[in-house]
């Protein structure tokens, strides 16, 4: 295709954490030779910043990713923008007897002061950034993007920008992807079962006792309860001894069956806020009245819990953490998965505009490293999540005391799915017929897993074989899904 010269050879829509970590990943990987520039919709103060209530966010990530992203392009972080390190996570079964520690070391970020962090990183590598411009469409010219289009916020001016790359950083419902003006594999819009709505608080407290299932400040707690939770898992994570992340995620269908079964009609705020009263460690909480946390306490906004976006190029475009509907599938975490992608497509844009070619073919390989690094295990923990909203919370008890291995709790702290070899090897009495059917969804999730990473280490090498590829992936996700039944309480 034959461009007009133009504006960048990068822009990165969206500057929060992903697209921060892309700009300085090119800039990095092109010795600075390179002309990127980075849109956000905030001011330079608020780079970022999701909503108007903030930064939202569990703000936990492992150290694993962090250091994955220091050894490939040399961005180390450090305090203030690390708030607090954990030593792992620990999940507690509803009724608080069983606890699976998931050991790795970890950290919570203070999401207020990383941008900052972020955009100092950026800046000393030459990129470019445009605050307070919102961006409202794609830029075509025949079969490719060729950069933005969007709208001053204080000028009301409109905006063009063009670009011989352009990557999608601006968050999981982009109006980019939306609207994606092009022929492409790329999947434009989520299905609403595949998002959770998810609030949280940050807290100063007064620390009351020391019952560690409630509050630790070494680890990362996660609550699976079907009534806290209806569809999804709640959360208390340290950002000090006495301040915390504390927050909830529920599973929009599993919460409506929770309150017409209940004849309820609660809101995800009264979740939250019962949740917290219920804490009985975390004792007169307090909104800190600090500027690093200032309008950032409380907000709730929606998070992926599917795979990644089956493909994620296309002529001219790149889509990038939560815009490609990165988080985990399992428990929502976006931060790690954000950062390795973040890393890798920086170095295959780099690679693509060397080589003169940002077509799909050109950039296809961004879609083969990301899942060689990661996104091979993230179909199989979407059948796993599926699994987990089917259960009742006397089911959650029984599998997690009797049916998890040290095994299958390193598979789980690794981000991958566990075999739970124990249910092939039950030398127990299975109590009832509840947890005869447990087992039997186990076995059933292990197994499909195991045909999924298969199936993903098989990913098509160029996009003349993902039709096929995508063909064979709906079939095994319809069966697990009709597998399934809806969540009972």
């Amino acid at each position: 295709m034959a461009y007009n010269v133009p504006d960048y050879d990068i822009i990165i829509a969206g500057g929060g954490l992903a697209g921060m970590i892309v700009a300085t990943s090119a800039a990095h990987y092109s010795k600075q030779s390179l002309k990127i520039l980075v849109i956000d919709r905030n001011s330079f103060l608020d780079l970022g910043k999701k909503t108007l209530n903030g930064w939202i966010c569990g703000d936990a990530v492992g150290k694993n990713s962090v250091d994955y992203m220091t050894s490939k392009i040399g961005i180390s972080w450090g305090w203030p923008e690390i708030e607090h390190a954990v030593k792992g996570v620990i999940a507690y079964s509803p009724d608080h007897k069983t606890g699976i520690s998931f050991d790795g070391d970890g950290y919570l970020l203070n999401r207020r002061l990383l941008p900052q962090k972020q955009l100092q990183d950026a800046r000393k590598l030459g990129v470019e950034v445009m605050e307070n411009v919102a961006l409202r469409s794609l830029l075509r010219d025949d079969s490719f993007v060729i950069g933005v289009e969007g709208e001053e916020l204080k000028t009301k001016k409109v905006i063009k920008k063009t670009s011989k790359l352009t990557i999608d950083c601006t968050g999981v419902t982009s109006v980019l992807r939306t609207n994606l003006p092009i022929k492409s594999y790329i999947e434009k819009k989520i299905d609403r079962n595949d998002l959770e709505s998810t609030g949280r608080y940050i807290y100063n407290f007064k620390v009351n006792g020391e019952d560690k299932t409630y509050f630790d400040p070494d680890y990362c707690i996660i609550h699976l309860d079907q009534k806290l939770a209806p569809g999804g898992y709640a959360w208390v994570f340290p950002k000090g001894d006495d301040k915390v992340n504390i927050g909830l995620g529920v599973q929009q269908l599993a919460f409506n069956l929770y309150n017409q079964t209940h004849g309820t009609t609660k809101n995800l705020k009264n979740l939250i806020d019962e949740y917290v009263k219920l804490n009985p460690v975390i004792s007169e909480p307090e909104i800190p009245n600090t500027e690093e946390d200032q309008n950032n306490t409380w907000g709730t906004w929606q998070v992926s819990v599917r795979r990644q976006n089956d493909c994620m190029v296309g002529n001219g475009y790149m889509l990038v953490g939560d815009s490609a509907w990165m988080p985990k599938p399992l428990d929502a975490g976006g931060i790690g998965p954000a950062i390795i992608a973040a890393t890798i497509a920086g170095k295959n844009a780099v690679e693509s505009i060397q080589a003169s070619d940002v077509s799909e073919s050109g950039l296809w390989k961004y879609n083969t490293d990301f899942i060689k690094e990661y996104g091979y295990k993230t179909a199989g923990l979407e059948v796993f999540r599926r699994m987990l909203q089917s259960l009742s919370n006397e089911q959650i008890d029984y599998g997690m005391k009797n049916f998890l291995s040290k095994f299958d709790i390193e598979k789980i702290s690794q981000g991958e799915h566990p075999d739970f070899s124990t249910v092939d090897k039950l030398g127990m009495l299975i109590r009832g017929a509840l947890n005869k059917n447990l087992a039997g969804d186990l076995k059933y999730t292990s197994q499909m897993n195991k045909k999924l990473v298969e199936h993903y280490n098989n990913y098509p090498q160029n996009p003349e074989g993902f039709t096929n590829w995508q063909y064979q992936l709906d079939g095994y996700l319809k069966e697990a899904y009709s597998y399934f039944k809806e969540t009972k309480m």
